[in-house]
């Protein structure tokens, strides 16, 4: 009897391996099925490009899921990969009750332990909440800046315009000023001598601003052509001159250096000129004059320095 009852049990207990590794097996298969799937959505999203012709609400709705997709996709397999495992335990006969509780302990005790992690985390959550920045979007923030490449749970990765990548926590972030979103407002001056025609200026410059606007190289970035506000101040050696437009974001920079140029060539063909400070010495004295004086300057220094010696204390 003891001899069967034991070849029961084995029996029994083999069965119920055998059973839950059938399951584990069926589990682990979906698990893999359902990642792949999801992964290949994710991946199919990512991968569409936007058409033309889109309004700028759709192409900020697509850059949007640009940033949020990749954090998607790393929760999702972190969700997908703890619940197979729970279920390949639970289908194997552990307990997994006194894991879970475990496992809640054990979390606790990480978050006080690792409280800068927490705050990064929980401080990435609330700007991804409030759209802060996208990927491709140029952020400044402190003394850290660059164009938005990628970010995990933790940080973000800015990359500079002379290349390099900068990985910077979440927490560390603080205010985020977006200098890609909507539109950007570009000032600037330039001085022009106090004998000039201000009006003359002003004029040309409103020509230079409407025919960059016309111009197909830059006619998609410009929102509002170029023009002068007026007088900015007036310097030690002219008078400057404030000019502002309004482009899309990150294209101002091309676009002022092209009207520099075309207002260097406008100034010249209208024979407008842009001052340069310069020294003017009046009323110069003679050389034997400043020889005197050099001498008579010497003399007084001698003197006053053998005075000076004279009063002295050894």
């Amino acid at each position: 009897m003891p001899i069967l009852a034991i070849s029961q049990f084995a029996s029994s207990r083999s069965q119920r391996l055998l059973r839950g590794g059938l399951n584990a097996v069926v589990i682990i298969l979906a698990a893999d099925f359902g990642w792949t799937v999801a992964k290949a959505v994710i991946a199919r999203r990512l991968g569409h490009g936007l058409p033309e012709g889109k309004t700028l609400a759709e192409t900020s709705h697509h850059a949007r899921l640009r940033t949020l997709l990749p954090i998607v996709q790393n929760i999702l397999f972190a969700a997908i990969l703890v619940m197979a495992v729970l279920m390949i335990l639970a289908s194997i006969g552990i307990e997994i009750g006194p894991l879970i509780a475990g496992a809640g302990v054990v979390g606790v005790a990480i978050g006080f332990g690792a409280q800068t992690l927490v705050k990064d985390v929980i401080s990435g959550i609330f700007y991804l909440l409030d759209d802060a920045f996208r990927v491709g979007e140029w952020i400044e923030s402190g003394s850290h800046k660059g164009t938005v490449e990628s970010f995990s749970l933790r940080s973000i990765k800015l990359r500079h315009s002379r290349g390099y990548i900068a990985t910077v926590p979440f927490g560390e972030l603080g205010a985020v000023q977006n200098m890609s979103r909507d539109w950007v407002i570009d000032k600037f001056s330039i001085t022009v001598g106090f004998d000039t025609d201000v009006e003359k200026v002003r004029k040309l410059i409103k020509k230079l601003g409407l025919e960059l606007a016309a111009d197909p190289e830059f006619a998609p970035i410009v929102i509002e052509p170029l023009k002068m506000q007026g007088i900015q101040n007036f310097g030690d050696y002219g008078i400057e001159l404030r000019m502002k437009m309004m482009t899309k974001p990150g294209e101002q920079f091309p676009l002022r250096r092209r009207a520099l140029i075309r207002l260097k060539q406008l100034f010249e063909q209208n024979g407008i000129e842009v001052p340069f400070p310069t020294v003017h010495v009046q009323g110069a004295a003679s050389s034997a004059e400043a020889t005197a004086a050099q001498k008579i300057v010497m003399d007084k220094a001698a003197n006053a320095a053998a005075t000076a010696g004279a009063g002295e204390t050894p």
